[in-house]
């Protein structure tokens, strides 16, 4: 495993954590290193309007041009809300960051000591060559139980759909192609993402074969285990740990 491996972030609201996962040698990636979050503003579900307060839920990516080390609030990355999902439904927002600072409003955010280590460990992730950073937003662990006992919530039919992508990464090891038609997200479709509209209806067989039974894999489970000469990032380095 090299330590400028691609990497891939989940987030989950109701446990409140966020998670690094790195490519390892296989190809699949594997769980590196769960960190708690120290705040987040709103409840469970996706942001809606500018000034609801909401942390987002759903597929973002993160490029080099929305990392900000000159942050108010230590060093931040832009999540790349509103996406494609978002604007066809006319969902509105704008500058929702993960930081440091440990205060949020609409954003997640992290100690500073531990977004340092976050943010070192994208920023290897760029300068080895990964253009942009897949970030997964959930409400919670996106397993049957969780959502049974969320049942009863209007946003059920939203997280059955993010529960797909979430499968789809749990039973691969490989983040998702993202797609949006229908104003729906579409998981490693057969068609290329430029051909699909986020508005207009899905071409038939758009999608690829569902993947059944994914919520977790134990070949993903076990944290990676690095060497511990590897040079730290600014002196925290996790894969030393």
């Amino acid at each position: 495993m090299d330590r400028a491996a691609p990497l891939l972030i989940r987030i989950y609201k109701e446990e409140s954590t966020l998670e690094v996962w790195k490519q390892d040698r296989t190809g699949k990636f594997a769980l590196l290193k769960a960190y708690p979050i120290c705040k987040f503003s709103g409840k469970l579900g996706p942001k809606l309007a500018q000034g609801d307060y909401q942390a987002p839920e759903g597929f973002y990516d993160i490029t080099p041009a929305q990392m900000n080390p000159w942050s108010q609030e230590y060093l931040a990355f832009n999540t790349g809300f509103p996406n494609a999902f978002d604007r066809s439904l006319g969902r509105t927002g704008s500058f929702l960051m993960v930081h440091g600072g440990c205060e949020s409003v609409g954003c997640y955010a992290m100690t500073d000591y531990e977004m340092e280590e976050i943010y070192g460990l994208a920023d290897e992730a760029f300068k080895g060559g990964q253009t942009k950073i897949q970030l997964e937003a959930f409400p919670f662990q996106m397993t049957a139980e969780n959502l049974a006992r969320h049942a009863d919530d209007p946003n059920t039919p939203f997280w059955d759909m993010l529960k797909n992508g979430s499968d789809a990464f749990l039973a691969t090891g490989q983040p998702p192609n993202v797609a949006v038609c229908d104003q729906r997200y579409v998981f490693n479709p057969v068609l290329a993402d430029n051909d699909l509209d986020p508005r207009a209806p899905c071409p038939p067989g758009v999608e690829s074969t569902p993947v059944a039974g994914a919520e977790w894999s134990p070949r993903l489970g076990p944290a990676i285990r690095m060497q511990s000469d590897l040079m730290a990032f600014q002196g925290h380095d996790p894969f030393a740990r």
